[in-house]
């Protein structure tokens, strides 16, 4: 089988690659046999990371680590594969996966626009991450705060729907108690995703 068709750890790591695209494959089944294993790897990482979870009081939005994962899976996976991850992680836990926040599925509370957000913004993070947005410190920086807004953007409008509140009160629910704890996640991904970068290009000179 020829395997012109796939990139070398080489190429993939020039600009337009994402780190998934580094990861060696020397045909094409097994390159698609790595990108099953990296879309499924990366709707069990965001299910496990949602059990990373601590109540608001007041709020019916806990603070989980479920975002600061979608966000990664976009920015590591690219836009197709961070689509599929994330609709894959959306469709198991609407059917009844309890890999949601605190172990919930479905789709009724009122936090599962949160959910639809994460799939938007990886498939964001993961574009930009394609143009080099997950590089250096500041474009990362960039890349997760404009995720952030997108799960925002969708999330607490469908707050504030489900809940039948003003859209400013979904505001003080579901976006203000957490803009600390994003700056945090932001921080993590600032350091860990350009020294990703750094690590495999050191691997592939050596």
């Amino acid at each position: 089988m020829s395997t012109a068709a796939v990139p070398s750890p080489q190429s993939a790591a020039r600009p337009g690659a994402v780190l998934a695209d580094v990861l060696p494959a020397s045909t094409a089944a097994r390159a698609r046999a790595r990108d099953i294993a990296l879309v499924v790897g990366g709707a069990a990482l965001t299910g496990a990371a949602a059990q990373l979870s601590l109540p608001v009081p007041g709020s019916p939005v806990p603070v989980t680590g479920q975002t600061f994962a979608a966000l990664l899976v976009g920015a590591s996976l690219g836009t197709g594969r961070a689509f599929l991850s994330l609709a894959l992680y959306a469709l198991a836990g609407m059917a009844g996966m309890p890999w949601f926040a605190e172990g919930s599925s479905g789709w009724g509370m009122p936090s599962f626009g949160y959910v639809l957000g994460m799939l938007l913004a990886a498939v964001a993070v993961g574009a930009l991450a394609r143009r080099g947005g997950d590089r250096d410190v500041w474009r990362t920086a960039g890349t997760m705060v404009l995720g952030s807004v997108i799960i925002y953007a969708v999330g607490v409008p469908y707050l504030a729907l489900s809940l039948d509140v003003p859209l400013t009160e979904a505001v003080s629910l579901g976006l203000t108690p957490y803009l600390l704890g994003d700056a945090l996640k932001a921080a993590l991904a600032m350091g860990a995703l350009p020294a990703a970068w750094h690590l495999a290009g050191r691997t592939h000179r050596s």
